[in-house]
């Protein structure tokens, strides 16, 4: 078995009751199968000579006892044995799930949505017929292959020895043809993933598809890939409608040899027309199996290309490793940056976006930064937050460095605003308190409140109640920031950070959203990224950055008096002020 799908076996132990009786009930199920052909054997035998009515209904009692016996074993059978592939499934998904949790925010720059989503639906179903139907069937064709062929020996060593004939050619079939659907099912499961990824994207970016008139093309680019997607299934039913009819078709054969040289025993006395009848009743056992291993090796085959890509992202290490400190005070909100520089590569050998800062943020103070667009704003505060580790340097809350800290413990005192407003599909009130799912609805009322959102709440049509749609699309822009804003304020971090939060609210709306946020911001450390002047003008210190360093520091009038930078973003965004309310 290869090493990829020997990790189902973890999987697998943790039910070894079912597992066990499962087997067990399988077992007494093909006894009773492989028991039948002998009852018959005997009943033709008597029917040759001379029988009572009263042992032809004993005969017939006795098949229909054992069917009866292998249909209540094979209930449990199949009860317990797919049960046990379906609770993996259901913890093999969780395990995915639990996994991705765990993975930094540089993985999912490199991997699309739809080819990951794909991985925990279809392939983890196709491991899933590996663990139920393709055990099961794989333990049958053992257990009656044994005893078929034990009784067949019995009958006829030399009429057996026929009958297999055919299996050396049956085997080197089976093992082609694997190899093939192998292949052929991993290029079907890597389209379904592009599919996925195509479809995902197409349906969360619909408005820029429709704005731009691109339906006919986006309709045109999902028709590719579905009729690629299409030819490589047609490739493999191909395969697998030339592979049944040719394993049957050899089956056949030594059927016919059977039948030849067993209807030549019979006349010759060197066996029973009931040991015959028998024989190709356990002949026709043996097809069964037979059959039954084109289709395992089907499954097999597809689970194992399956498991290969859910290992690839289970093989994922986190980039980020939880540290093993906690806060032992209450976290006054000191930031310390220590000559911090950073790349997206990690190593260094990548563009440094940010270069050889050094800053110190106390407790309770607003620090904001600015530049021009790429100078590194966004980066600097998703590092405190440790969203990604510095390249070189340290960063320092409270004194602990952050790459110590457990990342639960960290972000538990970091409330971070992102630029892109995410919400989920429930109620605003539920999107508000994601971070804190004890909140009150007075709680929610008021940071709703202080991110200058109740205004608009009010007049939803069923107040927090009202569902946000898919990612928010219900929501303007603005009410999509300011409903972000409030999820961070609800759980009353000591450090807050806000990037660029406010890009979708005009001046106005602005200018009152940071006059309710003056009393909150006080009592925490506050890092408030923007391009916008007017919205940092009353910070208490200003980093002004330019091409990953920290260029000018001050308050909003020390920079306006350096005539630098600062203050020619300034003059420019008055410029545009004047221009607009013209």
């Amino acid at each position: 078995m290869p090493q990829k799908m020997s990790r189902l076996f973890p999987y697998i132990a943790r039910y070894p009751k079912p597992m066990v009786f499962g087997m067990l009930a399988l077992v007494l199920t093909k006894a009773a199968s492989v028991l039948t052909p002998q009852v018959l054997r005997m009943t033709i035998d008597d029917l040759t000579v001379a029988v009572s009515m009263q042992k032809l209904a004993f005969y017939a009692s006795a098949i229909v006892a054992l069917a009866v016996f292998g249909g209540f074993f094979r209930f449990w059978m199949r009860r317990l044995l797919i049960g046990v592939s379906r609770r993996v499934e259901y913890d093999l998904r969780g395990d995915y799930f639990e996994h991705l949790q765990t993975l930094s925010s540089s993985f999912y720059q490199r991997w699309r949505t739809g080819d990951l989503m794909s991985r925990a639906a279809n392939d983890i179903s196709a491991v899933r017929m590996v663990v139920g139907p393709g055990i099961m069937y794989t333990a049958e064709t053992l257990i009656v292959t044994v005893g078929a062929l034990g009784f067949m020996f019995a009958i006829s060593w030399k009429l057996t020895l026929i009958a297999l004939a055919v299996l050396p050619l049956i085997s080197y079939v089976v093992k082609k043809f694997g190899s093939a659907i192998h292949k052929r099912f991993m290029a079907i499961q890597e389209k379904m993933s592009d599919i996925s990824a195509l479809t995902q994207e197409n349906l969360s970016g619909t408005r820029v598809v429709k704005a731009y008139v691109q339906e006919d093309n986006q309709r045109d680019l999902f028709a590719d890939e579905n009729e690629d997607y299409y030819a490589r299934i047609m490739r493999l039913v191909k395969l697998s409608g030339a592979f049944h009819p040719l394993l049957a078709s050899l089956i056949g054969i030594g059927t016919a040899l059977v039948l030849w040289w067993g209807g030549a025993m019979v006349v010759n006395g060197e066996i029973t027309l009931g040991e015959l009848v028998a024989f190709f009743a356990y002949l026709n056992m043996l097809s069964w199996p037979m059959i039954a291993l084109g289709w395992v090796v089907n499954i097999y085959q597809r689970g194992a290309a399956s498991m290969k890509r859910i290992a690839v992202v289970l093989d994922e290490e986190p980039a980020l490793q939880d540290g093993p400190e906690r806060f032992e005070a209450p976290v006054s909100g000191r930031i310390e940056f220590r000559d911090v520089s950073f790349s997206y590569t990690g190593n260094g050998n990548g563009a440094r976006v940010l270069r050889d800062i050094d800053l110190v943020i106390e407790p309770g103070q607003t620090v904001a930064f600015v530049g021009r667009t790429g100078s590194g704003k966004s980066t600097l505060t998703r590092l405190v937050a440790r969203l990604y580790d510095v390249t070189d340097g340290a960063i320092l809350v409270d004194g602990h460095d952050v790459r110590r800290l457990s990342l639960k413990a960290l972000r538990s005192v970091v409330g971070f605003v992102p630029q892109e407003s995410f919400l989920f599909s429930e109620s605003v009130g539920d999107n508000i308190a994601f971070g804190r799912a004890e909140a009150t609805d007075n709680q929610i009322a008021e940071a709703a409140a202080l991110a200058g959102l109740d205004g608009d709440i009010a007049d939803f049509p069923e107040s927090y109640a009202t569902m946000v749609g898919e990612r928010g699309i219900t929501l303007s822009g603005g009410q999509r920031q300011r409903a972000t804003i409030a999820r961070a304020l609800l759980v009353d971090p000591p450090i807050l950070i806000l990037d660029d939060v406010l890009s979708a609210v005009d001046t106005e709306t602005e200018e009152r959203i940071l006059f309710q946020l003056s009393s909150v911001m006080k009592s925490r450390t506050t890092l408030l990224v923007s391009h916008r002047i007017s919205t940092v003008k009353g910070a208490d210190q200003i980093c002004v950055l330019d091409e990953g360093q920290i260029v000018e520091r001050g308050t909003h009038d020390h920079l306006i008096k350096q005539e630098g930078l600062y203050a020619s973003l300034y003059e420019k965004q008055l410029l545009e002020e004047e221009l607009d309310r013209i």
